[in-house]
């Protein structure tokens, strides 16, 4: 099997995303498809998958033109989708959003039995037979949310799968899992194309990478063939230097406190400190609590037990505004329902926060709040070709720049940060960990939970273990390993 795309391009209004984009695709391949974000890849795909329509340009099926109105017409010529931004029906059972509108049937009804049969093997598949067919799919975290996608897509036997970040929320052994899973499809002739911005998962996982870079086709290379640095040069027309900077700060008096943790029904028994410019990251299994520890310290999860102490003071188990009020920041795991107000512009978006400090005597100065929005627009590389620019038409990359941008008008004493480079391009990325440097620097406290342990290996003066919900262990980033975190996160250590 063939799939051809020759001359592909789409425009939004007077924007151009896609110029004579060439791409191709074979069975029983892995392609990587990458580029930083705004370069058009997620576009791309969406022209292959009928969710838009190409300007110009053609698509081939074994060298025989395919027409693709719809999202119908791509699942009948058995191309399926992933999508980096979840489209999971909330309200809808896991089983129901697996079988949407292909929902087995007996005797004129719908075969609830049936149903909850497969969608529990497709689960266990994924080694995710934890999540319940009958979850209603909004209770589900955004990890698990990601594995139901995927087992969505994997249930319609598609013969073209494309995976836009499909391990954006997924854990080492989750990815694994993933993995083998995809070799498996690939044995079997099915074409994969996967997008991603993690570059040790393009060099582990795929055959061949095509490169966009500005809505163009840069160039195609195998896997085999090309490097680390050449793919980056490829993507961003430059040398990024290195791609983890150092860490210059060097962490001061205790900033934080946290004794005896708990919340409602997740985490218990966790404390630690962090110092004023230290990074202290927080690792762990899917599941385990990561992301409880920052939504309980925010006021976003109830405090059950437990003490935590800012500069000394206590701090209320109050919620999120106190929390504010008193010196923290917190970026969410979830930017597209907890970060944005997406029906607002990015401007409305990057000043949200902080408003008032543009205000005087109750009235919003306007060219004061412009020349701010303006300023983390530069600094962050945020790609929009205005500030009043609805967020929610803005990549995925850049909708995390912007939740980024929100705390950065007014540096806060501690900032939480659940998965800030999620979908976020390699440059983006050094970009963010120049930031949290930089924060640093200033005596900014970081709490930083990331799935991808490199990144927090990288980043972090110490690194928290948590596994279901307890404290497992406290290690120095300093001679630390993937390996001994995952034995400590897994159980495995002693």
């Amino acid at each position: 099997m063939q799939v051809t795309m020759r001359g592909i391009c789409k425009a939004f209004g007077p924007v151009k995303v896609l110029e004579n984009v060439e791409f191709n695709l074979a069975g029983g391949e892995i392609h990587a498809l990458m580029g930083e974000n705004g370069a058009g890849k997620s576009t791309l795909m969406k022209i292959l998958s009928g969710v838009h329509l190409a300007d110009a340009g053609e698509i081939l099926l074994d060298g025989k033109p395919l027409a693709l109105p719809d999202t119908a017409a791509a699942e009948a010529a058995g191309i399926a989708i992933i999508h980096q931004e979840l489209n999971l029906i909330p309200q809808l059972s896991v089983m129901e959003n697996l079988f949407l509108g292909r929902e087995p049937s007996r005797f004129g009804m719908i075969d609830f039995a049936a149903m909850r049969r497969e969608a529990r093997a497709r689960l266990e598949a994924l080694d995710a037979g934890g999540i319940s067919p009958d979850a209603e799919a909004g209770s589900l975290s955004i990890g698990q949310q990601q594995m139901v996608e995927i087992a969505k897509a994997l249930a319609l036997d598609a013969r073209v799968l494309i995976m836009d970040e499909p391990t954006a929320a997924l854990t080492e052994r989750e990815i694994d899992t993933l993995f083998g899973l995809m070799r498996q499809l690939k044995r079997q002739g099915v074409a994969i194309v996967y997008v991603s911005h993690r570059m040790e998962e393009i060099f582990r996982i795929c055959d061949r990478i095509s490169v966009l870079r500005d809505g163009c086709f840069v160039g195609e290379r195998a896997i085999a063939a090309t490097d680390f640095d050449e793919v980056v040069r490829m993507m961003v027309g430059r040398e990024i230097g290195d791609r983890y900077p150092k860490r210059e700060a060097v962490p001061g008096e205790v900033r934080l406190k946290v004794e005896n943790l708990a919340d409602e029904d997740m985490i218990s028994g966790i404390s630690f400190d962090a110092r004023a410019g230290e990074v202290l990251g927080i690792a762990g299994l899917m599941g385990s609590g990561r992301s409880d520890i920052l939504k309980t310290l925010f006021g976003a999860k109830r405090r059950c037990e437990g003490s935590v102490s800012l500069d000394g003071q206590p701090l209320a188990a109050g919620s999120p505004a106190e929390a504010i009020a008193a010196g923290l920041a917190f970026v969410p795991e979830d930017r597209k329902s907890k970060g944005l107000v997406l029906g607002m512009s990015l401007r409305e978006n990057a000043t949200l926060v902080h408003l008032s400090q543009y205000a005087r005597l109750g009235v919003v100065d306007a060219a004061a709040e412009r020349r701010a929005v303006d300023g983390l627009i530069a600094q962050l590389r945020i790609r929009a070709r205005d500030a009043e620019l609805d967020v929610k038409a803005l990549s995925g990359g850049n909708q995390q720049k912007v939740v980024f941008a929100k705390w950065l008008a007014r540096p806060p004493k501690v900032l939480l940060l659940d998965e800030p480079t999620r979908g976020v391009d390699v440059g983006g990325k050094a970009e963010i960990y120049h930031i949290v440097n930089q924060l640093a620097a200033a005596g900014v406290a970081i709490v930083m939970v990331s799935s991808e342990l490199p990144e927090v290996l990288a980043l972090s003066n110490r690194i928290l273990v948590l596994r279901e919900g307890r404290q497992a262990d406290i290690f120095d980033a300093a001679g630390c390993t993937q390996e001994t975190l995952m034995a400590a996160a897994t159980g495995a250590a002693g």
